[in-house]
């Protein structure tokens, strides 16, 4: 298990490869379809400090307030594909150094990764209870009126945050090799 710290620089994500476990522990910031489309379409300044040399996560809490404070309840990641449009450029943009969430990338967000020192980590969907374990604290939520509360960008900070390394920053995917695998073998199969 490889310990990652956020902020965290563009060597250390470069050193990740596929299948490594990580544990991930700082701040980083949820973000969904509507925040991607909005990072791509607005300047979202707002954003820059928060995504340099961190991670966004591919999730749609469930989050209650108690005391006054937001809490998530439930922190499973979500379907990432829906991303693959905008994830390159924000990864970009906004100097992201990586992104959790479930099912895989396309060759777009792995072209990203590898051009600008970033990795996709995969968290196992279904586990989103255990998963808000590791959310220590809400530092933020942004864009809650506008977006609702899944699309909103919540700024959360996670302690040994689970997850693995599946596109690394150095061109290597597991989605991609698991597909060809699974191609190859049909083709036997029916061959």
């Amino acid at each position: 298990m490889k310990r990652i710290q956020l902020p965290v620089d563009e060597a250390t994500i470069r050193s990740l490869r596929v299948g490594d476990e990580v544990s991930i522990s700082g701040v980083m910031v949820t973000a969904r379809d509507a925040a991607h489309k909005y990072m791509i379409e607005n300047p979202a300044e707002e954003m820059r400090d928060l995504l340099r040399d961190s991670i966004i996560y591919h999730c749609g809490p469930v989050v209650r307030q108690m005391d006054g404070e937001w809490q998530f309840v439930s922190a499973g990641p979500t379907t990432s594909i829906r991303e693959e449009p905008y994830q390159a450029t924000v990864i970009g943009k906004f100097q992201v150094r990586g992104v959790i969430g479930k099912g895989g990338m396309g060759p777009k967000t792995a072209a990203g990764c590898k051009e600008h020192g970033a990795v996709y980590l995969h968290a196992v969907g279904g586990l989103g209870t255990s998963i808000a374990k590791s959310v220590k604290r809400v530092r933020d939520v942004l864009k809650l009126e506008e977006f609702g509360s899944p699309e909103a960008m919540w700024v959360i900070e996670v302690e040994d945050f689970p997850a693995v390394v599946t596109i690394d920053a150095n061109g290597d995917s597991l989605h991609e090799k698991i597909e060809a695998e699974s191609a190859e073998r049909l083709k036997r199969l029916l061959g």
